[in-house]
């Protein structure tokens, strides 16, 4: 069997050796020249897929940014970026794309699945209407088509691709069929539901679910700080409970591409059916605002000690969106990086898995000399390997916003 993955990001380079892996032929197709390079050498780009493991199976990979070689694929997955706008609205951009330049060479009897997430509709009504128009083919007919949204968690060990459950939407049961049976290669577990819609608003219930109760231990943390009582001691608290509690903890601020992206297409989608979806939105206001919140605490804790923001130096532990990854995509750090600047602070960061931030003009400093003589040290992701504790005890300040030194009461210390 062949199979075609069109994105090599963080959902398509893991399919594609997967695939390789089980056996099957793999064409993988990137826009990005950088990327195609990478794979072809065996370097791999992607925390949860070793350049060992890539190497491993490069045999069986052909590497291309050309879409031509698709044609011979049995089934083909679309793993595409999906942001949004300036003015947060979905940008379809890159999938209309990449569904115009597949229905070019799409062949009778393949398989197409859509893996980007995105609104309820858009597999239906946005991929098909462009895949039948450039290749003459019907869909459910000729050409199947399905939508099987990704769940991939950078950084995670226990569920991987392999035993995470995947969720199927056929455009016709046929279809499904087709798409069950592909994915059945890979995924120890399938979940069928009637449509790709239903399989659409699968997705952002995931990711919106995770929001809204972020935003509200967000919004707790806030209420508590001003209350004096520590959100850490009360979320350890409540997680005692065995029953009706789910554990979230505050955080500067979401990050990665799904949780400060995903509900927004939602919410965009909900205004065409005369509805405003406002719970939602409020979540994603409070979230987006955390950034702000968390410089406010560290403005607030260098005047304690009776020093400006301007001048002081910054140490920023942890600029990815997300411990053990070096993901930047929406990370509140950078915009925490950028307010603090504006304000005039003199910023270091210290990150094992970025090297660098060209956009704000910092480079990846040692852990040492970025805390050193540092006015104050504020932990805003929380990387493996590093004693965080210990460099709070010996810190002039430091400012914990992921709840890591909870436990310690020291004067120098001030948490989220």
């Amino acid at each position: 069997m062949s199979v075609g993955v069109i994105g090599l990001g963080y959902v398509g380079l893991p399919l594609a050796v997967a695939f390789a892996e089980a056996g099957e032929d793999v064409v993988a197709v990137d826009v990005d020249p950088r990327k195609i390079a990478a794979i072809r050498a065996g370097d791999s780009y992607i925390e949860d897929i070793s350049s060992e493991r890539l190497a491993a199976v490069l045999p069986k990979i052909h590497a291309t940014s050309h879409y031509q070689p698709l044609a011979r694929a049995d089934a083909v997955l679309i793993c595409v970026p999906t942001p949004l706008t300036a003015n947060r609205e979905p940008d379809l951009g890159a999938l209309i794309s990449s569904a115009h330049a597949l229905g070019l060479v799409l062949q009778r009897g393949q398989l197409v699945v859509l893996e980007s997430t995105t609104y309820p509709g858009t597999t239906r009504e946005r991929l098909v209407p462009i895949l039948e128009q450039e290749s003459e083919l019907r869909v459910g007919e000729e050409v199947n088509v399905a939508f099987s949204p990704e769940r991939v968690d950078p950084g995670r060990t226990d569920y991987q691709l392999r035993n995470t459950p995947k969720v199927i939407g056929g455009v016709t049961p046929a279809c499904g069929d087709r798409a069950a049976e592909l994915y059945g290669r890979i995924c120890d577990h399938i979940v069928r539901v009637s449509t790709p819609e239903a399989a659409e608003m699968t997705k952002l219930l995931e990711n919106i679910f995770r929001s809204v109760n972020i935003a509200l231990v967000n919004e707790l943390a806030i209420l508590s700080d001003r209350m004096g009582i520590d959100i850490w001691e009360v979320v350890d608290a409540a997680a005692t409970k065995p029953y009706g509690f789910m554990r979230f903890e505050p955080g500067p601020g979401m990050g990665g591409h799904c949780l400060p992206v995903d509900p927004f297409y939602l919410t965009w989608r909900a205004r065409e059916f005369h509805m405003s979806t406002e719970f939602i939105e409020l979540a994603g206001k409070i979230n987006q605002q955390m950034p702000y919140h968390c410089v406010e605490r560290i403005e607030g804790a260098l005047n304690q000690h009776g020093k400006p923001v301007k001048d002081s130096r910054i140490a920023i532990l942890g600029v990815s969106y997300k411990g053990g990854v070096g993901d930047i995509r929406e990370s509140p750090a950078l915009r925490i990086i950028e307010v603090l600047a504006t304000r005039g602070a003199q910023i270091r960061y210290h990150d094992p898995y970025v090297p660098s931030l060209p956009d704000l003009g910092l480079q990846n400093t040692a852990l040492e000399a970025a805390t050193q003589d540092a006015d104050a040290i504020v932990l805003v992701t929380a990387h493996p390997g590093i004693d965080h504790v210990a460099l709070a005890r010996d810190a002039r300040l430091f400012v914990d916003l992921r709840g890591v030194t909870r436990g310690e009461r020291t004067s120098n210390l001030i948490r989220l």
